[in-house]
Protein backbone atom coordinates (compact mmCIF):
# COMPACT_ATOMS: atom_id res chain seq x y z
CA UNK A 1 0.00 0.00 0.00
CA UNK A 2 2.40 2.44 0.81
CA UNK A 3 6.16 2.37 -0.30
CA UNK A 4 9.62 4.18 0.68
CA UNK A 5 10.67 4.29 4.49
CA UNK A 6 9.46 5.81 7.37
CA UNK A 7 8.80 9.49 6.93
CA UNK A 8 9.41 8.59 2.92
CA UNK A 9 5.55 8.62 1.52
CA UNK A 10 5.90 9.13 -2.05
CA UNK A 11 2.73 8.34 -3.00
CA UNK A 12 -0.67 6.52 -2.11
CA UNK A 13 -1.53 3.58 -4.34
CA UNK A 14 -5.17 3.99 -5.40
CA UNK A 15 -6.27 0.52 -3.85
CA UNK A 16 -9.20 -0.48 -1.88
CA UNK A 17 -8.44 -0.66 1.35
CA UNK A 18 -10.62 -1.81 4.44
CA UNK A 19 -12.32 0.84 6.56
CA UNK A 20 -11.55 3.47 3.36
CA UNK A 21 -13.25 5.15 0.93
CA UNK A 22 -11.85 5.45 -2.94
CA UNK A 23 -10.00 8.16 -4.27
CA UNK A 24 -12.61 9.84 -6.80
CA UNK A 25 -10.66 12.27 -9.59
CA UNK A 26 -12.53 15.52 -9.22
CA UNK A 27 -14.17 16.56 -12.31
CA UNK A 28 -14.73 20.38 -11.44
CA UNK A 29 -11.22 20.55 -11.23
CA UNK A 30 -9.47 23.50 -13.81
CA UNK A 31 -6.21 23.58 -14.44
CA UNK A 32 -4.87 27.65 -14.64
CA UNK A 33 -2.18 28.46 -16.77
CA UNK A 34 -0.27 31.37 -17.77
CA UNK A 35 1.37 31.95 -20.59
CA UNK A 36 3.72 34.30 -22.11
CA UNK A 37 0.74 36.83 -22.94
CA UNK A 38 -0.23 36.92 -19.91
CA UNK A 39 -0.25 40.46 -18.50
CA UNK A 40 -0.26 40.88 -14.84
CA UNK A 41 1.76 44.32 -14.61
CA UNK A 42 -1.59 46.41 -14.54
CA UNK A 43 -4.43 45.71 -12.59
CA UNK A 44 -7.18 46.80 -13.40
CA UNK A 45 -6.16 47.61 -16.91
CA UNK A 46 -7.08 51.68 -17.32
CA UNK A 47 -8.28 53.40 -20.29
CA UNK A 48 -7.36 56.82 -20.60
CA UNK A 49 -7.14 58.89 -23.67
CA UNK A 50 -6.30 62.35 -23.73
CA UNK A 51 -4.76 64.51 -20.81
CA UNK A 52 -7.63 63.64 -18.78
CA UNK A 53 -7.02 60.60 -16.92
CA UNK A 54 -10.29 58.05 -17.11
CA UNK A 55 -8.81 56.33 -14.73
CA UNK A 56 -9.90 53.29 -13.39
CA UNK A 57 -13.23 51.85 -14.69
CA UNK A 58 -15.99 50.60 -11.69
CA UNK A 59 -16.50 47.15 -11.12
CA UNK A 60 -19.14 45.57 -13.68
CA UNK A 61 -21.67 42.65 -12.24
CA UNK A 62 -21.18 39.27 -12.27
CA UNK A 63 -23.80 39.26 -15.24
CA UNK A 64 -23.34 42.71 -16.68
CA UNK A 65 -27.03 42.61 -15.88
CA UNK A 66 -26.68 46.37 -14.60
CA UNK A 67 -23.81 47.16 -16.96
CA UNK A 68 -25.23 46.70 -20.31
CA UNK A 69 -28.25 49.37 -21.71
CA UNK A 70 -31.23 47.63 -21.74
CA UNK A 71 -32.82 47.91 -25.64
CA UNK A 72 -34.99 51.01 -26.11
CA UNK A 73 -33.46 52.58 -22.56
CA UNK A 74 -32.38 56.41 -22.91
CA UNK A 75 -28.39 55.23 -22.44
CA UNK A 76 -29.17 53.19 -25.96
CA UNK A 77 -31.13 56.00 -27.49
CA UNK A 78 -28.43 58.98 -25.88
CA UNK A 79 -27.61 60.82 -28.85
CA UNK A 80 -27.79 63.78 -31.22
CA UNK A 81 -29.06 66.74 -29.60
CA UNK A 82 -29.67 64.92 -26.39
CA UNK A 83 -25.58 64.36 -26.48
CA UNK A 84 -25.18 68.17 -25.70
CA UNK A 85 -26.79 68.04 -22.06
CA UNK A 86 -24.31 65.19 -20.91
CA UNK A 87 -21.12 65.68 -19.19
CA UNK A 88 -19.48 63.56 -21.48
CA UNK A 89 -19.75 65.98 -24.71
CA UNK A 90 -18.19 68.46 -23.16
CA UNK A 91 -14.95 66.57 -21.98
CA UNK A 92 -13.15 67.07 -24.49
CA UNK A 93 -13.12 70.67 -24.93
CA UNK A 94 -11.35 70.60 -21.23
CA UNK A 95 -8.93 68.17 -22.37
CA UNK A 96 -6.01 70.82 -21.78
CA UNK A 97 -3.19 70.79 -19.21
CA UNK A 98 -1.58 74.38 -18.04
CA UNK A 99 1.11 74.36 -21.23
CA UNK A 100 -1.72 74.83 -24.13
CA UNK A 101 -3.14 77.10 -22.22
CA UNK A 102 -0.38 79.54 -21.69
CA UNK A 103 0.49 79.04 -24.89
CA UNK A 104 -2.88 79.88 -26.66
CA UNK A 105 -2.69 83.01 -23.96
CA UNK A 106 0.65 84.12 -26.02
CA UNK A 107 -0.68 83.86 -29.33
CA UNK A 108 -3.35 86.21 -28.26
CA UNK A 109 -0.72 88.72 -27.15
CA UNK A 110 1.07 88.68 -30.71
CA UNK A 111 -2.28 89.21 -33.28
CA UNK A 112 -0.20 90.06 -36.23
CA UNK A 113 0.65 86.23 -36.84
CA UNK A 114 -2.45 85.11 -37.29
CA UNK A 115 -1.65 81.27 -36.73
CA UNK A 116 -3.88 81.16 -33.58
CA UNK A 117 -6.45 79.11 -35.59
CA UNK A 118 -4.34 76.67 -37.06
CA UNK A 119 -2.75 75.66 -33.98
CA UNK A 120 -5.94 75.45 -32.20
CA UNK A 121 -8.22 73.62 -35.04
CA UNK A 122 -7.71 69.98 -33.91
CA UNK A 123 -8.55 70.53 -29.99
CA UNK A 124 -10.09 74.00 -29.79
CA UNK A 125 -11.05 74.29 -25.92
CA UNK A 126 -13.79 75.74 -23.40
CA UNK A 127 -11.37 75.91 -20.79
CA UNK A 128 -9.07 78.85 -21.11
CA UNK A 129 -11.87 81.28 -22.59
CA UNK A 130 -14.40 80.42 -19.28
CA UNK A 131 -11.44 81.21 -16.66
CA UNK A 132 -10.37 84.09 -18.84
CA UNK A 133 -14.14 85.43 -18.44
CA UNK A 134 -14.18 84.96 -15.40
CA UNK A 135 -11.11 86.25 -14.28
CA UNK A 136 -11.54 89.24 -15.95
CA UNK A 137 -14.89 89.70 -13.68
CA UNK A 138 -13.14 89.12 -11.32
CA UNK A 139 -10.50 91.81 -11.80
CA UNK A 140 -13.22 94.26 -13.13
CA UNK A 141 -15.23 94.11 -10.06
CA UNK A 142 -12.31 94.58 -7.40
CA UNK A 143 -10.11 97.32 -9.43
CA UNK A 144 -13.30 99.13 -10.26
CA UNK A 145 -14.41 98.76 -6.58
CA UNK A 146 -10.50 99.96 -5.49
CA UNK A 147 -10.23 103.04 -7.75
CA UNK A 148 -13.67 104.05 -6.90
CA UNK A 149 -12.89 103.48 -2.68
CA UNK A 150 -9.84 105.35 -3.16
CA UNK A 151 -11.15 108.24 -5.32
CA UNK A 152 -13.83 109.07 -2.46
CA UNK A 153 -11.87 108.84 0.11
CA UNK A 154 -9.20 111.26 -1.64
CA UNK A 155 -12.03 114.09 -1.70
CA UNK A 156 -13.54 113.10 1.36
CA UNK A 157 -16.86 111.42 0.09
CA UNK A 158 -18.84 108.56 1.33
CA UNK A 159 -18.28 105.53 -0.51
CA UNK A 160 -20.68 102.85 -0.85
CA UNK A 161 -19.84 98.98 -2.70
CA UNK A 162 -21.48 99.06 -5.70
CA UNK A 163 -23.26 95.41 -6.19
CA UNK A 164 -23.73 96.10 -9.81
CA UNK A 165 -20.26 95.96 -10.84
CA UNK A 166 -20.14 92.51 -10.67
CA UNK A 167 -22.87 91.63 -12.59
CA UNK A 168 -22.54 94.11 -15.10
CA UNK A 169 -19.42 92.97 -15.48
CA UNK A 170 -20.52 89.24 -15.52
CA UNK A 171 -23.57 89.85 -18.30
CA UNK A 172 -21.03 91.52 -20.65
CA UNK A 173 -18.09 89.48 -20.94
CA UNK A 174 -20.29 86.46 -20.77
CA UNK A 175 -22.74 87.37 -22.90
CA UNK A 176 -19.93 88.67 -25.59
CA UNK A 177 -18.17 85.34 -25.65
CA UNK A 178 -21.19 83.62 -25.84
CA UNK A 179 -23.68 85.79 -28.48
CA UNK A 180 -21.08 86.90 -30.57
CA UNK A 181 -19.45 83.49 -32.21
CA UNK A 182 -23.12 82.38 -31.95
CA UNK A 183 -24.40 85.03 -34.34
CA UNK A 184 -21.14 85.13 -36.50
CA UNK A 185 -21.76 81.46 -37.07
CA UNK A 186 -24.99 81.37 -38.41
CA UNK A 187 -23.67 84.60 -40.68
CA UNK A 188 -20.76 82.74 -41.80
CA UNK A 189 -23.00 79.35 -42.24
CA UNK A 190 -25.44 81.47 -44.64
CA UNK A 191 -22.28 82.70 -46.67
CA UNK A 192 -21.38 78.76 -46.86
CA UNK A 193 -18.17 79.63 -45.37
CA UNK A 194 -19.50 78.02 -42.31
CA UNK A 195 -16.41 77.43 -38.95
CA UNK A 196 -16.86 75.16 -36.23
CA UNK A 197 -18.65 76.72 -33.03
CA UNK A 198 -16.17 75.46 -30.66
CA UNK A 199 -13.80 77.42 -32.42
CA UNK A 200 -15.43 80.99 -32.48
CA UNK A 201 -15.77 80.26 -28.62
CA UNK A 202 -11.99 79.63 -28.30
CA UNK A 203 -10.99 82.57 -30.52
CA UNK A 204 -13.19 84.89 -28.75
CA UNK A 205 -12.98 83.53 -25.24
CA UNK A 206 -8.52 84.14 -25.54
CA UNK A 207 -9.02 87.12 -27.55
CA UNK A 208 -9.82 88.72 -24.51
CA UNK A 209 -6.91 88.10 -22.08
CA UNK A 210 -5.44 91.31 -22.88
CA UNK A 211 -8.07 93.09 -21.30
CA UNK A 212 -7.25 91.74 -17.85
CA UNK A 213 -3.62 93.92 -17.81
CA UNK A 214 -5.42 96.63 -19.37
CA UNK A 215 -7.89 96.71 -16.55
CA UNK A 216 -5.01 96.83 -14.04
CA UNK A 217 -3.22 99.77 -15.56
CA UNK A 218 -6.79 100.98 -15.15
CA UNK A 219 -5.84 102.30 -11.61
CA UNK A 220 -3.27 104.74 -12.64
CA UNK A 221 -5.43 108.12 -12.27
CA UNK A 222 -4.72 109.64 -15.51
CA UNK A 223 -7.14 109.92 -18.04
CA UNK A 224 -5.99 110.44 -21.45
CA UNK A 225 -3.69 107.32 -19.77
CA UNK A 226 -6.64 104.81 -19.61
CA UNK A 227 -8.09 106.30 -23.05
CA UNK A 228 -4.81 104.95 -24.41
CA UNK A 229 -4.94 101.80 -22.82
CA UNK A 230 -8.25 100.90 -23.80
CA UNK A 231 -7.45 101.46 -27.24
CA UNK A 232 -4.22 99.72 -27.78
CA UNK A 233 -6.52 96.47 -25.77
CA UNK A 234 -9.25 96.79 -27.79
CA UNK A 235 -6.92 97.23 -31.30
CA UNK A 236 -5.01 94.19 -30.54
CA UNK A 237 -8.20 92.02 -29.52
CA UNK A 238 -9.93 92.82 -32.74
CA UNK A 239 -6.54 92.71 -35.14
CA UNK A 240 -6.35 89.09 -33.34
CA UNK A 241 -9.44 88.03 -34.03
CA UNK A 242 -10.18 89.86 -37.45
CA UNK A 243 -6.16 88.31 -38.51
CA UNK A 244 -7.64 84.50 -37.45
CA UNK A 245 -10.58 84.66 -39.28
CA UNK A 246 -9.73 86.00 -42.19
CA UNK A 247 -8.45 83.29 -44.38
CA UNK A 248 -11.56 81.80 -43.74
CA UNK A 249 -13.67 83.89 -44.70
CA UNK A 250 -12.19 85.11 -47.95
CA UNK A 251 -13.92 81.90 -49.19
CA UNK A 252 -17.34 83.42 -48.89
CA UNK A 253 -16.94 85.60 -51.61
CA UNK A 254 -16.49 89.65 -52.45
CA UNK A 255 -17.99 90.47 -48.98
CA UNK A 256 -15.82 88.84 -46.90
CA UNK A 257 -13.94 92.03 -45.94
CA UNK A 258 -17.07 93.65 -45.03
CA UNK A 259 -17.48 90.35 -42.37
CA UNK A 260 -13.87 90.83 -41.29
CA UNK A 261 -14.52 94.36 -40.53
CA UNK A 262 -17.13 94.23 -38.42
CA UNK A 263 -15.97 92.18 -36.95
CA UNK A 264 -12.91 94.45 -36.67
CA UNK A 265 -15.14 96.93 -35.29
CA UNK A 266 -17.45 95.35 -33.00
CA UNK A 267 -14.40 94.22 -31.12
CA UNK A 268 -13.41 97.86 -30.80
CA UNK A 269 -16.54 98.85 -29.70
CA UNK A 270 -15.91 96.13 -26.83
CA UNK A 271 -13.44 98.61 -25.86
CA UNK A 272 -14.73 101.77 -25.91
CA UNK A 273 -17.82 100.14 -23.72
CA UNK A 274 -15.18 99.07 -21.26
CA UNK A 275 -13.64 102.47 -21.09
CA UNK A 276 -16.84 103.98 -20.55
CA UNK A 277 -18.36 101.69 -17.71
CA UNK A 278 -14.89 99.77 -16.38
CA UNK A 279 -11.81 102.24 -17.05
CA UNK A 280 -13.54 105.34 -16.31
CA UNK A 281 -14.28 106.50 -12.27
CA UNK A 282 -17.20 108.91 -11.27
CA UNK A 283 -17.51 110.61 -7.86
Amino acid sequence: MMSGGVGKYTHIDNQKVSGSVPSVPDPGHVAVQFTADSNLQTFPPSESQGKISGGTRPPRDADDTFSKPVSGSEESQQGGWFRTFTVAAYKPYFDVDTTDVLERIKYSLFPFRGTFTEKTVSNPDLYGPFWICTTLIFVAASIGTFVTYIAHKLQKKEWNYDINLVTWSAGVFYGYVLLVPLVLYVILKYFSAPSGLVQLFCLYGYSLFVFIPALCLSVIPVEIFRWVIAGVAGFMSATFVALNLRAHIMSAGERWFFIVAGIFLLQLALSVVLKLYLFTVTV
